[in-house]
């Protein structure tokens, strides 16, 4: 009884993670396919391609970018479909146009943004070690400790 229960669990399994074959008419079309489906986002997991994706949603975009290849559509015509549905979003390579300067030029900007803060802060700190240098000597010049020159530090 264990034994077909775990054989019966086992195909359960197996027929979950399974990736449904497609009935290309040749090689070229399932290269095509490929490539196509490496280019889309999965709009489930959100940092797979629809190729790599197992998600249920994924799946039924397979399933529907195999079709509009099977009624003749283009690579273009294929995305911009899947874009009217999902928006650019859908699409790992965003063309760049106003709605997506954030998504492209955001990295950047954040990168240039921690570096100026880096720059300010490193000559703060020597425009204030510098000053803390004068004070020590002044203070050593008057015969006073260095150590009591009424830092807090």
């Amino acid at each position: 009884m264990l034994l077909a229960l775990l054989i019966f669990a086992g195909h359960a399994f197996a027929a979950t993670g399974a990736i449904e074959p497609l009935p290309f008419k040749d090689h070229a079309q399932e290269v095509r396919f490929q490539n196509l489906t490496k280019q889309l986002r999965c709009m489930v997991c959100q940092n797979e391609d629809l190729a790599d994706s197992n998600a249920d949603l994924a799946r039924d975009l397979r399933l529907e970018v195999f079709q509009l290849m099977q009624q003749g559509k283009t690579d273009a015509q294929i995305k911009q479909y899947l874009v009217d549905r999902y928006s650019d979003f859908v699409l790992y390579d965003p063309p760049l146009q106003p709605g997506t300067w954030l998504l492209w030029f955001g990295p950047l900007a954040i990168l240039l943004a921690g570096g100026l803060v880096v720059a300010v802060t490193v000559r703060r700190r020597r425009i204030a070690a510098g000053a803390n240098d004068g004070n020590m000597a002044n203070t050593e010049r008057a015969g006073t400790d260095p150590a009591d020159a009424g830092d807090d530090w």
